[in-house]
């Protein structure tokens, strides 16, 4: 009898969140998550790049305004778009290091304690490196000594 992972595999289709939260923990980072988590991913990076372009083609729209109140706004307008799209770029470096995590095999595997980070962190966050447990304690560590 096939498991419900398989039946997924060979209808040829991507897994829900449902789906995937409903899978048993023998089923952890198979080919069918690595899947949804690979697809998450490679959408999480398009939706970047294309914010990305047309920061930048709003950006090349030059106007004069002559009214300096106006000419402020603009340019505060401006430099909020460039620091979301910093925060962005940062993101986005996280993102294919996701990507790159499924190639070798390594996604959804905490960091430092090696154990499974888990599906619904994952699904929060997925570019988390690091199971809620291990980031607590870093996070605590940080505040203690300011690392």
């Amino acid at each position: 009898m096939a498991t419900k992972s398989t039946a997924v595999k060979l209808e040829n289709r991507p897994l829900t969140e449902k789906e995937l939260l409903a899978m048993p923990e023998s089923d952890y980072m198979n080919e069918a998550q690595l899947s949804f988590f690979r697809n998450r991913l490679k959408q999480l990076e398009q939706d970047i790049l294309n914010n990305a372009d047309t920061t930048t083609e709003n950006l090349r729209e030059t106007q004069f305004v002559p009214d300096p109140a106006d000419r402020a706004t603009i340019e505060e307008e401006h430099a909020l778009e460039l620091r979301t799209r910093d925060r962005e770029r940062k993101l986005l470096k996280k993102v294919q290091q996701s990507i790159t995590r499924i190639d070798t095999g390594e996604y959804g595997w905490c960091e430092e304690t090696g154990e499974p980070i888990g599906i619904q962190r994952l699904l929060a966050r997925p570019t988390a490196t690091l199971s809620l447990e291990a980031q607590e304690r870093r996070e605590m560590r940080q505040k203690l000594y300011g690392d």
